[in-house]
């Protein structure tokens, strides 16, 4: 059975458009459709299910080049445990620099409530005079 298709038929089944497609095969993330006489580019059902897992790790928050290393492990290692590590070490990462972010916003929240405070202050001691 013939399970290759053509860029606008994996784009529909994999809920993308082919302009995304092609995106990912410049970035390599998606490994590009092997070529036939005429041109034109063909893909298998595993570039869909590339495309299945690129969606699942951008959903996760994973910058491009971050779901190109997790993408190329589950596909050299089918029992999917070096990618899963490889995406928890960087969701780990994601969230120490969140908390950090999370610490910096709530110091700059609080220098806010500050100034306000004191501006407030001032403004009842002029209209007191």
């Amino acid at each position: 059975m013939d399970d290759r298709m053509r860029i606008g038929e994996l784009a529909r089944r994999a809920g993308v458009t082919q302009r995304t497609i092609r995106h990912y095969e410049s970035k390599g993330i998606l490994p590009p459709g092997e070529r036939e006489g005429s041109g034109q580019h063909y893909y298998t059902e595993e570039s869909l299910e590339r495309l299945r897992k690129i969606d699942q790790l951008k959903k996760l928050g994973l910058s491009l080049d971050e779901m190109r290393e997790v993408v190329q492990l589950y596909f050299i290692d089918p029992s999917g445990v070096q990618s899963k590590r490889k995406a928890h070490a960087i969701l780990r990462q994601h969230l120490e620099e969140t908390d950090q972010k999370i610490s910096e916003l709530t110091q700059f929240r609080g220098e806010i409530k500050s100034l306000m405070n004191h501006f407030e202050r001032w403004f009842e001691q002029r209209e007191g005079e």
